[in-house]
């Protein structure tokens, strides 16, 4: 089952991104899903190679998108990586220092897209909808671990 973690998710973000994007949210998120893969392996081969200069594109892009949903922690995570990256290229120095980062950031996009999924999930909002009541999103049926 999935748990509400309140240092993952801004959810007032996420509701706002929600309501602007409306029918399309699912299909964007879908991309976010798709590019947020595609991203984390962009970092990780990067990381590997010790080329800090491949690492910043992804890993801002993974920290936009990771904001438009609201996804707080993910966001952080790539900055840091980001910017310490930035930094590396500046001063021509390996990014050996963001190592425990990348290596965590893939768990923590596993940990976070099945929140931003459940939630956005249709059937999960029919369930959600008793009769007389309205649903108030998921953290009224979760708690925090």
């Amino acid at each position: 089952m999935v748990q509400l973690d309140s240092d993952l998710i801004d959810w007032a973000v996420y509701s706002e991104t929600r309501s602007s994007l409306g029918p399309d949210f699912v299909r964007i998120l879908g991309y976010f899903r798709e590019d947020g893969t595609q991203s984390i392996a962009k970092i990780e081969a990067a990381m590997r190679a010790k080329d800090a200069t491949q690492i910043i594109m992804p890993a801002h892009k993974l920290k936009g998108e990771s904001l438009q949903f609201g996804a707080i922690r993910l966001a952080a995570v790539a900055e840091l990586i980001e910017m310490t990256a930035r930094k590396c290229v500046e001063h021509q120095e390996s990014p050996d220092e963001i190592i425990e980062q990348v290596v965590g950031l893939r768990p923590l996009f596993e940990e976070t897209l099945p929140i931003l999924e459940y939630e956005s999930s249709p059937v999960v909002q029919r369930q959600s909808m008793g009769f007389g009541r309205r649903s108030s999103g998921l953290s009224d049926r979760f708690t925090s671990s």
